[in-house]
């Protein structure tokens, strides 16, 4: 094996904290090829499908891929936009952001680095960006508030195969999960009520939430649970009655049953029940992507309106906005503690001056550079 760092190490260079920052990912182009890539590279993941492999590779080969790319690629284009996929462009500008914020709070030097667990720009090129800059410690902030297997561990996956082609490894934390975090919970509260000052509150609030099969959740995957305990403390911030809200879970394929109830059929059922105005918001996705703007804000709310209801409203994610930076910031913060760069006590001249003492006593010792 040919490790990644065996000959591009400067003796003092100055060592500096990384945030790998990870969503799910988008295809290049809402185009059939480039959709066809991208789910063949997420759906053979066996974090997604929990299935034996020939038999999966069958599947997914012989009919999945033959039919879905050009589906799926329709939908992309319906959300598509000038600068690109929603999802990287939201999540290009949260990422930016939060490292501005992070640099104003922060003694040592920093980098925040994206990469996606599917598709461009990569885990993979992320990391290799950090290893470049000279991370020396890196810290891994999955975009996923509710952990689960597919989400969190998949993206612990792909930045562990990285490693394992590290000669030298950095100092490694990882964030699993942050669904019941003081300022999510707030940030999403409040969300919701600049959405009702601006357009009225709906009769209803959904929290829909992606869902996953059933058997992950009864082979011990948390996610479930996660999400109900996030929508709870959302309502009870909000002083909601029972009967204001409800819980679902979107985005089902196949046959297998998933996780209920179903957010299709929850406003189906809601819209046979006349109801005149609904509120959808959407906890997990960090950022807008095809399942809020498509699924959601489109789709089900053609449905909801088919069924005898009257207006379904999408509450945005949070996005790149401020309280989302603020949050993810604290988090960070918080699990970086303890580190040099992080401590009120980093000067930077004098971290200067050990690494060219340093530089000087490696070349003495016979060092090429």
């Amino acid at each position: 094996m040919a490790y990644l760092g065996d000959k591009d190490y400067a003796h003092g260079s100055t060592a500096q904290l990384g945030v790998l920052l990870v969503n799910l990912g988008t295809p290049d182009a809402p185009e059939p090829a480039a959709v066809r890539r991208y789910l063949a590279e997420f759906l053979w993941d066996p974090r997604i499908i929990e299935l034996p492999r020939p038999l999966w590779w069958l599947i997914l080969n012989g009919v999945i891929l033959r039919i879905r790319p050009r589906r799926s690629a329709r939908a992309y284009r319906q959300v598509w936009t000038d600068e690109g996929s929603p999802l990287l462009v939201l999540t290009q500008q949260l990422a930016t952001k939060l490292e501005t914020e992070l640099k104003g709070v922060l003694p040592g030097p920093l980098q925040v680095a994206l990469g996606m667990t599917y598709g461009n720009p990569s885990i993979a090129s992320a990391m290799t960006q950090l290893r470049a800059a000279g991370v020396r410690r890196l810290l891994v902030l999955p975009l996923y508030p509710q952990y689960s297997a597919t989400t969190t561990g998949s993206v612990f996956d792909r930045v562990a195969a990285q490693l394992q082609r590290t000669r030298w490894l950095p100092e490694f934390r990882f964030i699993t999960a942050y669904h019941d975090e003081a300022l999510y919970i707030e940030a999403l509260a409040t969300r919701l009520e600049q959405h009702w000052q601006a357009h009225g509150r709906g009769e209803r609030l959904l929290f829909s939430f992606h869902g996953i099969p059933r058997r992950y959740l009864d082979n011990g995957d948390p996610y479930h649970c996660h999400c109900h305990k996030t929508a709870r403390l959302v309502a009870e911030r909000l002083g909601l009655a029972d009967d204001d809200w409800a819980l679902s879970f979107q985005s089902r394929v196949g046959r297998e049953e998933w996780l209920r109830p179903y957010t299709d059929e929850t406003l189906a059922q809601w819209g046979k029940a006349r109801l005149k105005s609904v509120d959808v918001i959407c906890p997990g996705f960090a950022a807008d992507c095809l399942e809020t703007l498509e699924e959601i804000a489109m789709e089900n709310a053609e449905r909801f309106g088919e069924s005898g209801g009257g207006e379904l409203r999408y509450v945005p994610a949070l996005n790149d906005g401020a309280d989302h930076v603020s949050l993810l910031a604290t988090l960070i913060r918080r699990h970086v503690a303890g580190w040099p760069e992080a401590s009120q006590g980093w000067d930077a001249d004098e971290i200067a001056q050990a690494a060219a003492d340093s530089r000087e006593r490696a070349l003495a010792l016979g060092a090429r550079q």
